[in-house]
């Protein structure tokens, strides 16, 4: 209860001042999927992602920005009827859509949230893995994004940043400004691993930042 009181805390404390904008272009939101589906099975881009993870049964994984659910219908069942996966975006038609995927498929472990541009709006010290794929370089306040989803994370959690190694405004984002954005508000760099196409980039908590100590990377 108390690590509760004292991050919410925290959270008012930090929307006392204004958050940097990212010195980069934020792409817009142009469709709920990155690519075919089809295609993206073809190179098993979600069973590479999640084997270097090692999601197994019984975590709770957040889908952040989920759109169709690519990756919220494939996690589903590996994580099980003990786990729990988080389907999260700020878009309601696509929530809408894939509340109906997720119906049509029978699964009973999947938990839907409406977030906002800066804040996903997850439960508190819930998630094992917050996933961000191929969404990262759309997220109009990244820095206060990031910040409010630290709360989200149990103490061992992590998030999972996959993108292409290209500017912003080609809708992707270069590792390096990546790795700079998600330092500035507390997070340590675990690894970053080649994928094809893209990297994968795994972060977990490091020491809590100080919101108003926060600058803006560039690129």
């Amino acid at each position: 209860m108390h690590r509760i009181i004292a991050t919410a805390l925290l959270l008012l404390s930090s929307a006392a001042f204004a958050w940097p904008q990212p010195q980069r272009p934020v792409s817009s939101i142009v469709s709920p999927t990155w690519a075919s589906e089809a295609s993206r099975e073809a190179a098993g881009e979600a069973a590479s992602v999640m084997r270097l993870l090692n999601v197994r049964a019984g975590q709770t994984v957040a889908d952040i920005g989920a759109g169709s659910g690519y990756y919220t219908m494939r996690l589903s069942p590996v994580v099980g009827p003990r786990g729990r996966v988080i389907a999260q975006d700020i878009v309601p038609k696509y929530l809408n859509q894939l509340k109906a995927r997720v119906r049509r498929a029978g699964l009973k472990n999947v938990r839907f949230v409406l977030g906002g541009e800066n804040d996903p709006r997850l439960p508190v010290g819930a998630v094992d893995t917050a996933l961000l794929i191929h969404m990262y370089h759309e997220i109009a306040q990244p820095y206060e994004l990031l910040y409010r989803l630290r709360a989200a994370l149990k103490p061992e959690g992590r998030i999972a940043v996959v993108d292409l190694d290209r500017t912003s405004g080609q809708h992707g984002m270069p590792r390096a400004l990546l790795v700079c954005e998600v330092k500035a508000v507390g997070y340590d760099l675990v690894s970053i691993t080649d994928l094809k196409p893209g990297y994968l980039a795994v972060f977990r908590k490091g020491p809590a930042t100080n919101p108003a100590a926060v600058r803006a990377c560039r690129e």
